[in-house]
């Protein structure tokens, strides 16, 4: 089954001021969004398996715009996550599709390694609505740091018969961290968790 994309969209949300002190690097969080054809709008089907596919080559894709908008090499990614929404006329099992089980092997290609689960969302929703996407430190869950996520909204997406998928991928945590915990620095990545 051919990926049909209707429209992509990337962008970066820096952060130099938070409570009046300077974020000196800015915290950065790219997102690249994929609003694509859904070709089991309207119809139950069985086998998910075209659209986990479609899921494969959109986590590369998408990993490797969001590492481009932000000027870095690969390994500079800290945290990553994922979201998809259906519109109207598919389902959530849809969105799951794409997200799991192929998305994220790309997608940590193009972070460099990624140990740690990627955080997702999924919902149901229709154009102009808000996705929230999730973060997590690519390599180590413990990173309290980089618990986070990204807001995206396309004006025009999701339609009726349409899915739209973000991945989000940041080289820094939260501005002005202090929850305390392993901090990026520590982390190992060897087991997902530390």
């Amino acid at each position: 089954m051919t990926l049909n994309i209707r429209k992509t969209a990337v962008w970066v949300e820096e952060t130099h001021l938070e409570m009046g002190k300077t974020i000196d690097p800015p915290t950065r969080k790219a997102v690249a969004v994929a609003v694509i054809a859904n070709p089991f709008a309207g119809t139950y089907v069985e086998d998910l398996t075209p659209l986990m596919d479609i899921g494969a080559e959109l986590g590369g894709m998408l990993g490797e715009r969001c590492v481009e908008a932000l000027g870095i090499t690969p390994d500079q990614a800290e945290s990553y996550g994922k979201a998809a929404m259906v519109g109207e006329n598919g389902e959530l099992e849809h969105a799951a599709a794409i997200l799991h089980p192929k998305l994220g092997a790309p997608l940590r290609k193009a972070v460099e390694k990624g140990a740690a689960l990627v955080p997702s969302s999924k919902k149901m929703g229709g154009p102009g609505q808000d996705l929230d996407v999730p973060l997590g430190h690519k390599d180590a869950a413990y990173v309290r740091s980089h618990f986070d996520g990204v807001e995206v909204r396309m004006n025009d997406a999701p339609r009726a018969n349409e899915i739209l998928v973000a991945v989000a991928v940041t080289d820094s945590g939260r501005p002005l961290p202090r929850v305390g915990g392993l901090t990026h620095g520590e982390a190992e990545g060897k087991d997902g968790l530390r």
